[in-house]
């Protein structure tokens, strides 16, 4: 069974806002065991909306469409799709009832004419109601093809998806059972990888599909298994883990089910009781903002420094001015110096230290654009390594965060 996703907005097309929407039922879809046959992007324009609409209903079983719900006289999804059902607009009295309820009870201005008729609908349609918003998602059927309509905002657009669409979906089809595993590795490039576990690749069974997905200095292995017989999807993914982890049990992080990389270090953190602290130049506090995205970071990540400037070097971390004049501000023995300074600051068991050279201009270091050097320090040592991550400011930093985890990892 395959489906389509089409995203109805002018803001998308000129790159204002990015679709996030797609990605999120995407996801969904594909744990129900549906393939997303194509994404379309259209402009709130009648024609275009119109025959994106029959292209996908001759591409697909199910069309998903977000956008162009709103109050506004730009936004003609819903009448379009009235038009393309040969249908009418009706007022509906629960959508009604449930704008006043919002409009009395977060709003408390009057309800202007444009928001009351928001509870127009296409009397074909099965209304899906939105309690967090005035624009109902709706549900239609046409030739044997259903169609969603569902508005643009993410978090209404979400809880739709979830309490309503997936729900009826589940009821209305039959769908094969597909599961994903996927291995996060760190610290080897997707080819050299690739040629590593090429055997196993060439022998995994017909219904298991395997895909790299490579990010700067990490690489993730997404196992999918797609079958009518769950107990055989099982089993088949488990065996082939099993053959698969042997080969890359030095570079192996873990399993995205488990979180990402930093992720997991902070529960191996929570799991010993230790904390970390991190002292950053060239990565500009990114380490730490990875390790604060994740719920329930304070339990192990006690603070940073970013010391961006020679200056916040000497004068916040008390680098010695003397250490940096000698060896450089980008050196081993700077990061390191960084490193221990900022573990006895916040008197945590780890530390991390960044100081490179990022580019495009060499800055107050003699060194090489791309070349960086990352230090973790514990109460009983400190040691730093030194790397070249190329002359791309963007990924020079990327990579310097994913190695510094790297790093931290393995000394954990």
């Amino acid at each position: 069974m395959q489906a389509e996703i089409i995203t109805i907005g002018d803001e998308i097309l000129i790159g204002q806002v990015i679709d996030t929407n797609s990605a999120f039922i995407a996801e969904q879809l594909n744990k129900i065991g549906v393939s997303v046959y194509q994404i379309t992007s259209v402009q709130d324009d009648r024609a275009h909306i119109l025959k994106s609409l029959a292209e996908a209903e001759e591409n697909a079983d199910i069309i998903i469409i977000t956008g162009g719900l709103g109050p506004t006289k730009d936004d003609i999804t819903k009448k379009t799709i009235a038009e393309y059902f040969d249908d009418e607009l009706v007022e509906d009295l629960s959508v009604r009832k449930n704008i006043e309820f919002l409009w009395e009870h977060y709003i408390k201005k009057p309800l202007s004419q444009v928001n009351i008729d928001q509870a127009l609908v296409p009397t074909k349609s099965k209304v899906l109601m939105n309690k967090y918003g005035s624009a109902p998602g709706m549900w239609l059927e046409k030739n044997g093809k259903v169609f969603v309509s569902l508005p643009g905002v993410p978090f209404e657009m979400k809880a739709l998806i979830k309490d309503e669409v997936m729900p009826r979906l589940r009821e209305q089809f039959q769908f094969p059972y597909i599961k994903h595993k996927t291995v996060l590795t760190n610290g080897l490039g997707e080819s050299t990888l690739a040629e590593r576990i090429e055997e196993w690749e060439d022998n995994l069974p017909q219904f298991l599909k395997l895909a790299y997905l490579p990010s700067l200095g990490r690489v993730r292995l997404r196992l999918s298994a797609k079958h009518q017989n769950k107990e055989l999807v099982e089993t088949t993914i488990q065996e082939e883990i099993n053959k698969l982890l042997p080969q890359i049990e030095d570079i192996f992080v873990g399993f995205e089910d488990e979180g990402l990389l930093e992720e997991i270090i902070g529960k191996h953190l929570v799991k010993l009781n230790k904390t970390i602290a991190t002292a950053e130049s060239c990565t500009g506090g990114k380490i730490a903002e990875s390790f604060t995205a994740n719920a329930g970071a304070s339990q192990y990540f006690k603070g940073s420094v970013v010391s961006y400037a020679t200056e916040a070097k000497i004068n916040v971390l008390k680098i010695d001015e003397a250490l940096i004049k000698k060896y450089s501000v980008v050196s081993a023995q700077v990061a390191e110096a960084m490193a221990t300074s900022v573990l006895q600051l916040f008197n945590t068991d780890y530390a991390i230290a960044t100081t490179g050279n990022a580019g495009p201009s060499k800055g107050d270091a003699d060194a090489e654009v791309g070349t960086v050097f990352i230090a973790i320090a514990t109460k009983d040592k400190v040691y730093s390594q030194e790397f070249n991550f190329g002359n791309h400011r963007t990924k020079v930093i990327k990579k310097a965060v994913n190695k510094a985890f790297e790093m931290i990892q393995k000394e954990i």
